[in-house]
């Protein structure tokens, strides 16, 4: 692999491995990509929610993870999102330069997701979408886990989230839409601010 020229930006990449008794995972994403998706966890709509957030956030993104579905999706998906949670955190690095917060809101049809995030080293997840959802979405993805995944994913990744769907009323197009808004607002607070040096916190550290 070539060295990085001499003052060039740091790539900004991780990968993350987490075997366990329930699943194997890899995860490898790169912040600075084109929305190259490569994604295989056995469950299909996870998979979709996957291939938006890199798609989307403009993240190349390769999830490949091999769980327990004989059992359920529940270790497989958790897993999945721990583990992707660790490999952003590790391609922010220390976080220098870039802008740190971000907002988008997203409308599917019917539905409309809003969230805002800060990329401030501290987990803390507030999660609000509409009462009532259908309990799947095909045969396999348990509506109540979306709540799940952006814990797993916030815990890992160490990062403030509100997520918010005010309206909705398909859960396929209420789920949908939170993985959009979610890859546009990573996406915006983990770009690179031209007018920004070091770590944008007056801690001097996130």
């Amino acid at each position: 692999m070539t060295s990085p020229a001499v003052g060039a930006p740091r790539p900004r990449v991780g990968r993350v491995e987490r075997t366990t008794k329930e699943t194997s995972v890899l995860v490898e994403v790169d912040l600075d990509g084109t929305g190259k998706v490569e994604v295989s966890t056995g469950v299909g709509f996870f998979d979709h929610m996957l291939a938006q957030l890199g798609k989307h956030g403009l993240f190349d993104l390769t999830v490949k993870t091999d769980g327990d579905l004989h059992i359920d999706s529940h270790h497989t998906i958790e897993d999945t999102a721990l583990a992707l949670g660790a490999a952003f955190r590790e391609a922010l690095g220390d976080k220098s330069g870039i802008r740190r917060f971000g907002n988008a809101s997203c409308p599917l049809d019917e539905s409309l997701a809003e969230v805002t995030v800060d990329l401030s080293g501290r987990p803390y997840l507030v999660h609000a979408e509409p009462e009532g959802m259908a309990p799947m979405i095909g045969p396999d993805y348990d509506t109540t886990l979306t709540r799940h995944i952006l814990e797993s994913f916030v815990a890992q990744a160490a990062i403030c989230l509100h997520v918010r769907v005010p309206y909705g009323r398909n859960a396929h197009h209420i789920v949908e839409a939170q993985f959009k808004a979610l890859a546009r607002a990573l996406r915006a607070a983990s770009e690179r601010d031209p007018r920004a040096t070091g770590v944008p916190s007056t801690k001097g550290v996130l």
